[in-house]
């Protein structure tokens, strides 16, 4: 080989590895990198070449991904959880998911009313502010506390000036405790790279009373994690502090294995049909006009799903089923069992129309549409509007699924309606779009709502470790060079 040319390929070794645009998988486990010292050397050292730059530029938001265990199915978990980590040392909480409140609490020592154990097969854990090194209770006379008295769950103990709430929930179950605040630890990622220790100071509450369903162990958890968009819930919190994105998204799965995906973030998928959100409500409200059955749209009046003080359509992952209100709930029901073949049988399981059906689902029942404005349609299929009931010889018995809700007008959305399918909540554009999804499959998220860079992000937890990202590459630079210098020689 020529000196010239021989020269030429060294220099090309010796040069900074190329930026592939495609993305490549990162692999379903939580785990630190074995190289982690050299990895945060490394960072360090970006950093304090950025650092002069901080003032003239914007902050960098970063997708935060939480896991997502559970499932929809009453027989089974009938909630959708996650895990978060508090503290320091930080110490592991599973936590519902839930849409329909705002604050993220854990149970805390010496409760009463929390349950010891958990018929979910997890390790309910307490949180102990005095244990933690970065914990620091929130007085009467701090801003957040003040934020937070602007709903009425959150109030002042004069005696002590503990900032303390107390929250009650449709179930009739409930909850109340005190503020604290101390790091919360997370999964982010941002070109690419995945840190899994993040952190950042955030406000929740402590738990030290738990009444009504919260009490009992066969579906006990650590806590609720309230997604709402007001100044206390954690997405809110985030976001002020220029660490995520004002918008998050969740895939949940709905067979029988459960699990999902939970992002701040917005997943990128270009079926995405958005509705925009009723301005000024506590609740993620959408305007619900009309439903429709194998495109027949109901004889309902559409102020039956007008938002006011007692009316309205709320999406909320916190509720199992859905619910009607009562002028809707009968048309829905009679639409469907006019729908299904007379071959069918029907029954009634505790007030609940039931089908004994030896066929397809597809076969037997027909498409229900609810229609948003904005012209967008939530397109269910049988099994989102039924439950499957105890098998029989020649078949199943499902159910209708939607219950009535007697003397309320409130129409709620919960996991039965909104699993396999991607739900993005877009707090900046004020908005919620939705498509069918297969939530077993890995997505793509962006911290930019509307656009912008995309993360690739797996159906499961994100892994700490980019080894196998940067051995990827490495690999590819490798091959890229050998043919280079292999076309140079000849």
């Amino acid at each position: 080989m020529p000196p010239a040319l021989l020269f030429s390929a060294v220099l090309l070794l010796l040069l900074p590895p190329p930026v592939w645009p495609s993305p490549l998988t990162l692999p379903l486990q939580r785990a630190f990198p074995t190289n982690h010292g050299v990895e945060l050397s490394q960072l360090r050292a970006w950093d304090s070449v950025r650092h002069p730059r901080l003032l003239q530029q914007t902050t960098t938001t970063y997708v935060v991904d939480f896991p997502v265990r559970g499932t929809f199915d009453p027989s089974q978990v009938g909630l959708y959880y996650t895990k978060v980590r508090l503290g320091s040392p930080p110490r592991e909480f599973h936590v519902q998911i839930d849409t329909g409140s705002d604050v993220l609490w854990v149970s805390c020592g010496s409760c009463n009313g929390c349950p010891e154990t958990s018929g979910l097969q997890i390790q309910l854990n307490y949180f102990d502010p005095g244990s933690s090194s970065t914990s620091s209770l929130i007085s009467c006379l701090d801003q957040r506390c003040r934020s937070g008295e602007v709903s009425s769950d959150t109030s002042c103990s004069g005696q002590s000036n503990q900032c303390t709430y107390t929250f009650q929930y449709g179930d009739g179950s409930g909850t109340s405790g005190y503020y604290v605040s101390d790091l919360m630890q997370f999964a982010s990622i941002f070109e690419g790279s995945v840190t899994a220790n993040s952190s950042t100071p955030i406000v929740f509450g402590c738990s030290n009373l738990q009444t009504g369903e919260l009490t009992k162990s066969d579906r006990a958890i650590d806590g609720i994690f309230g997604f709402g968009q007001q100044e206390m819930s954690v997405i809110s919190q985030l976001s002020s502090q220029g660490i995520a994105p004002r918008v998050f998204s969740h895939c949940l799965k709905g067979d029988s294995s459960g699990g999902g995906i939970l992002v701040l973030g917005e997943i990128v998928e270009p079926n995405i049909i958005y509705s925009p959100l009723v301005p000024s409500q506590p609740h993620y409200n959408l305007n619900l006009q009309s439903i429709s059955v194998n495109g027949q749209t109901l004889s309902i009046d559409p102020t039956v799903f007008a938002t006011s003080s007692n009316r309205g359509t709320i999406i909320d992952s916190g509720t199992t089923l859905a619910y009607l209100a009562e002028e809707a709930y009968n048309p829905f029901v009679n639409a469907i069992a006019a729908a299904v073949p007379q071959s069918v049988r029907t029954v009634l399981n505790k007030g609940s129309p039931c089908f004994l059906v030896s066929s397809s689902l597809a076969e037997t029942f027909p498409q229900v549409s609810l229609n948003f404005a904005g012209g967008a349609s939530l397109v269910l299929r049988p099994q989102d509007y039924l439950i499957q009931q105890n098998p029989i010889v020649d078949g199943a018995v499902w159910c209708i699924g939607f219950q009535k809700i007697p003397g309320e007008g409130i129409t709620i959305l919960g996991d039965l309606v909104l699993k396999d399918k991607i739900f993005i909540y877009d707090l900046a554009h004020q908005r919620i779009g939705w498509t069918n999804y297969d939530c077993s499959q890995s997505v793509n998220v962006t911290a930019s709502t509307g656009g912008g860079r995309s993360e690739f992000i797996n159906a499961g937890e994100l892994s700490g470790s980019t080894s196998l990202r940067n051995g990827a590459h490495k690999l590819i630079n490798i091959v890229v060079m050998t043919f280079f210098i292999y076309f140079l020689v000849l």
